[in-house]
């Protein structure tokens, strides 16, 4: 497929319904300036206009072998105000919550260093897998600043609120063994190996019934917001409104018959 006049991401689909989004600046060790969170915006909604058999899952990586997303444009937000940069704030927050609301899993590959606006975007995918050579901070207090695309939210919610506090008050980096002894990532692999790793895992979810796996990233993530006794509640309402989809009868009757189901996605 084409890459849709893209300037600064590639959108390429891997296999059927299997999409890769990389963040296109090596020369800029693919930092985030608006240009990249305005298309990276454009193509999520792209991905999220799609039928289920299109786009069943995203992957979402860095281009070159030293960075996935080093980090905003620190030229850019040299010349921010006090108003522009609220908007710049709400515009990168918006964009990664938009990973959220995709229903389909978005997994990071993240390749290089996850710094900053970098290590926002890998904590707003489902999970993370990493390259042995993979850093991760969160550095904007050297800059007088805090995170501002969710990194002081998601970074507490991935790892727990002193180690969060720890890495950001300090605005150390961390590697990829360290950030996997941590929770922050799910897997560190040889660089060469990432893309192949993502994918098997990815062919993994792909031979389980969609809607399911979308109801559960739905499920998991607004557990979040609500205390245990009304997450459970959502969660046996998204588990009965499942029975309204073919897959159910498919998946049951498939077990029961000893045989591969054939979901449909509806």
């Amino acid at each position: 497929m084409s890459n849709n006049g893209y300037k600064t991401i590639l959108l390429e689909q891997k296999t059927q319904g299997v999409w890769v989004l990389t963040v296109n600046r090596p020369e800029a060790l693919n930092a985030l300036n608006s240009t990249v969170l305005n298309e990276m915006g454009e193509a999520l909604r792209q991905i999220g206009e799609m039928p289920y058999e299109d786009a069943r899952a995203l992957i979402i990586t860095g281009s070159g072998e030293k960075a996935f997303v080093a980090g905003a444009d620190i030229k850019e937000i040299n010349e921010l105000d006090e108003e522009k940069a609220l908007t710049f704030a709400e515009r990168g927050q918006s964009i990664f919550h938009e990973l959220t609301l995709l229903k389909i899993p978005v997994i990071a590959a993240v390749n290089g260093f996850a710094l900053g606006g970098g290590c926002e975007l890998a904590l707003g995918c489902d999970f993370i897998y990493a390259s042995e050579n993979a850093k991760f901070g969160l550095p904007e207090v050297s800059l007088g600043l805090i995170p501002g695309f969710g990194g002081t939210v998601r970074m507490a919610r991935a790892i727990g609120q002193r180690r969060a506090r720890e890495l950001t008050y300090t605005g150390n980096m961390i590697n990829a063994s360290e950030a996997l002894t941590m929770g922050l990532v799910n897997k560190v692999v040889p660089q060469a190996d990432l893309i192949s790793t993502v994918m098997k895992t990815v062919e993994a979810i792909l031979s389980k019934a969609p809607i399911a796996v979308g109801s559960a990233k739905i499920s998991i993530n607004q557990a979040w917001d609500l205390d245990v006794e009304e997450a459970q509640k959502n969660e046996a309402k998204i588990f009965a409104e499942l029975f309204t989809s073919d897959d159910v009868k498919e998946g049951t009757t498939a077990f029961i018959e000893k045989r591969k189901p054939q979901f449909k996605g509806q």
